[in-house]
C-alpha cells in the first residue's frame, strides 16, 4: 500500500501510517503535479489546503481512501469520491477542545476589550478609563449548534457561571437539559443572548444562516463569535451591522474566503480576527494526525473506520458487533446474483433481531456491493453501492423487525416481481457467515469458496449422477447440502468444491435427468476453511 501525504501532519500520525504502508510526504504540490502522481497511490492524506477535486479523484485509479486531518471536508469532493467508491474519513474529535478553548478565548477577549487595550498600550497610550469591559458571569451565551464542540463550549461556559441557551433542531430537549442547556428557537437565542457562538457545519442550508435579517435581532450590546466555518455569516451584512452599532463586536477565526480578503471587516475596531487558528495547538495537531491515520489504516486493512464521512457512521462498539454482519450481507448479495444470473426486479431487504439496534444502512450498502459487483463495469464497494444502485434504477427497500425466531440476528432479501420465490437469507453462526435459506428452501452452508448450486426435481439418482459426472471430470467435492420443500418437489443442492468449477461443465450438468438450473458461485475464502 502506498499513501501520499500532501500537507504537514503530526509526527505520531505519520509514524503510524509508516508502520502499515509506504508513505510519501510531498508538500507544496500544485494541482498539475498532484494530478501527475496521484495514480500511484492507494491513500491520500490532506489538511485544508489541498483541493481534492473530482478530476483528481478520477486520476487516482488506485485510490481507496482520502483522509482529512481535521473536521471539515469542504476541500474534498465527497460526492465524486462516493461515486468512485473512495472512502472519505476525517478526524472530527481531535481538535474539538482546541476550538472550544479558542471560542472562549475570543469571548473573554471581547468582554474585556483586550485587543484595543493591548494595541493602545503598544502605541504608547494609557487609556484605562476608556477600556472598561464586562464580566461573563451571569451573562447569556447562545450556541447555534450543540454538536461535539458546542457541548464542550457549553461545559466550559457553565464553569464560568454563564447561562447557556442553544438552537439545534437535531438535539432533543432532554439531551440538552442533561448538559444544563436550554433549547430555544434561533430567533429567541439571537434576541436574548449576550454572546452568540456558531458551531454548525457549512451546508447549502446553513450558508449565510446569519444574515442581515438575523443580525437585526441581536441586541446592540451583544457579541458574535464564529470559530466554525466561513460562510455561515454574511460578512458584508455583519460589517454593515458592526459599523452601524447594531451589535457590540465580533470575534472571527474563519472566513468565507481564506486567506481573508475582507479588510473592511477585519480592520474594524470592534472586531477580533484570527487566521483560522482555532485548531492550531500542538496537542490538537497530534490528536488529529493520529485519528486520521487510524481511520486510513483501518480501511486499507479491512476494518471499519471510526470516522467515515460518506458511509453511515458506526460507533466503535457497534462496529465490532456489525462487522460480521457487514461481511455476511456482502456475501449474500454476491451469492444471490450469481445464483439468479442477474437482477430482475426491486430488492427488499429485511433485518431481524439484535442488528436492528444499530444503523442497518451499512448492511444494505454491503449487500448491494456484493449484488452489483458482478453485473456492473465500474468498481463497486460499500462506499458507492447505493449510488451505483440508483444510477442503475434499482429499487431497494429495507425494514427492521426486532424479533428473530431462531437466530440472534438474521438478514434476508428477495426480488419482488414475478410469481417464482426468489429469496435468500443468512445468519452468523459460530462466527461464520452462513446461508440458511434459498428460494424458500431451508439449508445451511458456510458462504465461502467455490460452489456448485443446482435446482432439480426431487427424484432418485440426482446426487449420484451429479457426483459421478464431477468425479469423471476430476472435480472434488468438499461438502454437500440439500434442501427440499416436499418429497418429490423441487429441491436445491449446494456442493462445495476444492477448485473453481469449469464453466464448460454447466451444459453437461444441465443435461442430467431432472436438472432445472445449475450455477457456479464464487465467494471469497474464509481463512483456514480449506484446511478442514
Amino acid at each position: 500500500m502506498r499513501i501520499l501525504v500532501t500537507e504537514t501532519i503530526g509526527t505520531a500520525g505519520l509514524e503510524l501510517l509508516r508502520e502499515h504502508a509506504d508513505v510519501d510526504v510531498r508538500r507544496g504540490l500544485n494541482s498539475t503535479e498532484l494530478l501527475d502522481v496521484i495514480g500511484a497511490y492507494d491513500g491520500l492524506v490532506v489538511r485544508s489546503n489541498t483541493q481534492v477535486s473530482a478530476e483528481l479523484l478520477k486520476a487516482g485509479e488506485r485510490l481507496r481512501v482520502v483522509g482529512r486531518a481535521g473536521t471539515g471536508v469542504d476541500n474534498i469532493d465527497v460526492n465524486a469520491a462516493t461515486e468512485q467508491g473512495i472512502l472519505v474519513v476525517n478526524a472530527p474529535a481531535g481538535n474539538s477542545n482546541a476550538v472550544a478553548e479558542h471560542t472562549l478565548a475570543l469571548i473573554l477577549a471581547l468582554a474585556r476589550r483586550l485587543f484595543p487595550a493591548v494595541s493602545a498600550l503598544k502605541e504608547g497610550r494609557w487609556e484605562k478609563s476608556q477600556l472598561q469591559g464586562i464580566e461573563v458571569r451571569s451573562k447569556v451565551l447562545g450556541l447555534v449548534g450543540l454538536g461535539r464542540i458546542g457541548r464542550m463550549v457549553a461545559a466550559k461556559a457553565k464553569g464560568l457561571e454563564m447561562r447557556v441557551l442553544a438552537y439545534d433542531p437535531y438535539v432533543a430537549p432532554g439531551g440538552a437539559a442533561s448538559l444544563g442547556v436550554q433549547l430555544v428557537s434561533l430567533e429567541e437565542l439571537l434576541s436574548s443572548a449576550d454572546f452568540i457562538s456558531i458551531h454548525t457545519p457549512l451546508t447549502k442550508n446553513t450558508h449565510w444562516m446569519i444574515g442581515a435579517e438575523q443580525l437585526d435581532l441581536i441586541k446592540p450590546d451583544a457579541f458574535l463569535v464564529n470559530c466554525a466555518r466561513g460562510g455561515l455569516i454574511d460578512e458584508s451584512a455583519l460589517c454593515e451591522a458592526l459599523m452601524q452599532g447594531k451589535l457590540a463586536g465580533a470575534g472571527l477565526d474563519v472566513f468565507e474566503q481564506e486567506p481573508v480578503c475582507n479588510p473592511d471587516l477585519v480592520s474594524l475596531p470592534n472586531v477580533i480576527a484570527t487566521p483560522h487558528v482555532g485548531a492550531s495547538t500542538a496537542e490538537a495537531q497530534e490528536n488529529v494526525s493520529l485519528d486520521v491515520a487510524r481511520a486510513v489504516v483501518d480501511h486499507i486493512e479491512g476494518r471499519f473506520p471510526e470516522t467515515p464521512v460518506n458511509v453511515p457512521y458506526l460507533a466503535p462498539q457497534a462496529a465490532e458487533q456489525m462487522l460480521p454482519y457487514i461481511d455476511l450481507a456482502e456475501r449474500l448479495g454476491a451469492f444471490f446474483v450469481q445464483w439468479r444470473a442477474g437482477i430482475s426486479g426491486p430488492i427488499e431487504l429485511t433485518y431481524r433481531g439484535e442488528i436492528c439496534e444499530y444503523d442497518t444502512r451499512v448492511l444494505t450498502s454491503a449487500f448491494l456491493a456484493g449484488l452489483l459487483r458482478p453485473v456492473t463495469a465500474e468498481p463497486v464497494n460499500v462506499v458507492n453501492a447505493r449510488y451505483v444502485a440508483a444510477q442503475s434504477a434499482l429499487e431497494v427497500s429495507e425494514m427492521c423487525l426486532t424479533h428473530a425466531e431462531r437466530y440472534g440476528s438474521l438478514i434476508s432479501a428477495r426480488m419482488l416481481n414475478g410469481h417464482e420465490v426468489r429469496d435468500i437469507a443468512g445468519a452468523v453462526i459460530n462466527q461464520e457467515p452462513q446461508l440458511i435459506q434459498l428460494d424458500g428452501q431451508s439449508l445451511t452452508c458456510v458462504l465461502q469458496g467455490h460452489m456448485l448450486v443446482d435446482a432439480h426435481h426431487d427424484r432418485p439418482g440426482i446426487v449420484g449422477n451429479l457426483g459421478q459426472l464431477l468425479g469423471e471430470r476430476n472435480v472434488n467435492i468438499s461438502f454437500a447440502q440439500l434442501g427440499r420443500a416436499k418429497r418429490g418437489g423441487q429441491a436445491i443442492l449446494i456442493l462445495g468444491l476444492d477448485d473453481p468449477l469449469p464453466q464448460a461443465l454447466i451444459p453437461e450438468i444441465l443435461d442430467l435427468p431432472n436438472m432445472v438450473r445449475a450455477r457456479a458461485v464464487e465467494l471469497p475464502p474464509l481463512p483456514g476453511f480449506d484446511e478442514r
